[in-house]
């Protein structure tokens, strides 16, 4: 089963390297650059620290972009041209399929975390640079796990891609919605102590990841290891649960 997996894996990174995403991810870096740079010219104070934070936000979210992009159109197209049934006709669990799937997926993400990881090593310590570029590497290969997650569960690019981005802008965004429901001047509120609840069984549910990648990680120096740590141990639970969800959905479906 390991050989299968390692197969499979191989052959998904392989793809997505002939699909030329590499040739797609060196042009991102180069408007990422262009964008910086021009903001650097226009800033009047603290023209470095803007020039930073702009690089790092723009190639975290098109590295987000471009690998759920792929990794939902892939499976659709594998599934639409019946590649899937082919496998799975072989002596081949879809445990296997699934877990190699993830693998190819998993390996691509490295590759543009460490392209754009290398490109905030100009601007910022290495020790800064390692952090943000392991955690980018973590927060995309959540992405891609929810991203075969959806592709399971709706078949379809636009729905499954939709649900991917709201699922990535929520997770960004739920520590401060968490902040903003449970507001203690409007806490007698009946309304906004549903709300408060609804968006903690959210917070309770979604991964943090708002505190991966950090930007003032590179601004301000403020990256240690202990705050990777726990982000590599929520990385973890995250992943099993959403492969677990995954297999679920995968083995009840009559293919």
């Amino acid at each position: 089963m390991h050989s299968q997996i390692r197969t499979i894996a191989f052959y998904t990174l392989l793809e997505a390297l002939r699909n030329r995403l590499t040739w797609l991810l060196l042009l991102v870096a180069f408007i990422g650059i262009g964008l910086s740079g021009f903001l650097n010219e226009l800033a009047l104070t603290e023209s470095r620290q803007i020039q930073v934070a702009m690089l790092a936000a723009f190639l975290r979210f098109s590295a987000v972009f471009l690998l759920a992009t792929f990794v939902v159109t892939s499976m659709v197209r594998e599934f639409n041209d019946k590649g899937l049934e082919l496998l799975l006709a072989l002596p081949l669990p879809r445990a296997a399929y699934l877990l190699g799937k993830l693998l190819g997926f998993a390996a691509l993400a490295v590759v543009p975390a460490v392209l754009f990881g290398l490109l905030t090593a100009f601007f910022t310590p290495l020790l800064q640079t390692t952090l943000w570029t392991i955690s980018l590497i973590c927060e995309l290969w959540i992405v891609a796990a929810f991203s075969m997650l959806c592709v399971l569960t709706f078949n379809q690019i636009m729905a499954a891609l939709s649900a991917v981005m709201g699922f990535y802008l929520l997770a960004r965004a739920i520590s401060a919605m968490q902040l903003i429901g449970n507001d203690p001047l409007s806490a007698h509120s009946t309304s906004q102590q549903v709300i408060g609840f609804v968006i903690n069984s959210l917070s309770a549910l979604l991964p943090h990841l708002d505190e991966f990648t950090r930007t003032d990680w590179l601004v301000y120096q403020t990256g240690t290891w202990a705050t990777l740590s726990v982000l590599l141990l929520q990385s973890a639970i995250c992943l099993t649960l959403l492969c677990a969800a995954a297999l679920f959905d995968l083995y009840r479906k009559n293919i």
